[in-house]
Formats: structure tokens, C-alpha cells, sequence
């Protein structure tokens, strides 16, 4: 990877502070959809390893079912990274979107 994912066109950021708010945001992206986007989602958490996991694992799963669900290609990448010294963050992006930015 000769990027950082704080480097990725962003859509939207979310400021997640629980599951409840990460059920939520991932409605929101599988609404919003993620192929004909010329960017990605930001999800910023808590810097609370515990919460941070469950976060993350509602994330990265919700969009995979929800996608599956809607029968959309689920053909998305994401990084995991220190965003600032109180978030971690998840970068979801469409691998056909990151190949046309040329990352």
C-alpha cells in the first residue's frame, strides 16, 4: 500500500460511539450504496479497543449482509488506522472506485 486511507475521496464520515450508532450508520451506507460513488465512508470510534472491536466487526459485517441482502457486489475494502489520538478508524471503499482513482 503505498497510500493512507486518510488519503481516499470520503463520501460521509460517521462518529460512532456505540453498536446502536454503528447499526445505523451501516443502513445509512448500504442505502447510499457504494459502486457508483467517487468515494468512500469514513467510520470514526471511540479509542476504547473493546468498543472499537465491537464496532468494527458491526461495520464490516453489516455492509457485507446488507449488501448481500440488496444483491449488490460486495466487492468493498477497508483499512483499519489511529485517526487522532482519541479515534480509530474504518475506511470502506469500493475496490472498482479505488482501481479507477488509480490507488
Amino acid at each position: 500500500m503505498d497510500f493512507h486511507p486518510k488519503d481516499l475521496p470520503i463520501t460521509e464520515n460517521f462518529d460512532i460511539k456505540d453498536e446502536k450508532d454503528a447499526e445505523n450508520a451501516v443502513e445509512k451506507m448500504v442505502k447510499i450504496g457504494f459502486s457508483d460513488r467517487k468515494g468512500g465512508f469514513r467510520i470514526l470510534m471511540p479509542k476504547e479497543t473493546k468498543i472499537a472491536k465491537r464496532i468494527g466487526y458491526t461495520v464490516t459485517t453489516g455492509v457485507t449482509a446488507g449488501l448481500r441482502r440488496n444483491n449488490e457486489i460486495r466487492d468493498i475494502k477497508y483499512w483499519t488506522y489511529h485517526h487522532d489520538k482519541d479515534h480509530y478508524a474504518i475506511v470502506l471503499i469500493s475496490n472498482k472506485v479505488l482501481e479507477e482513482l488509480g490507488f
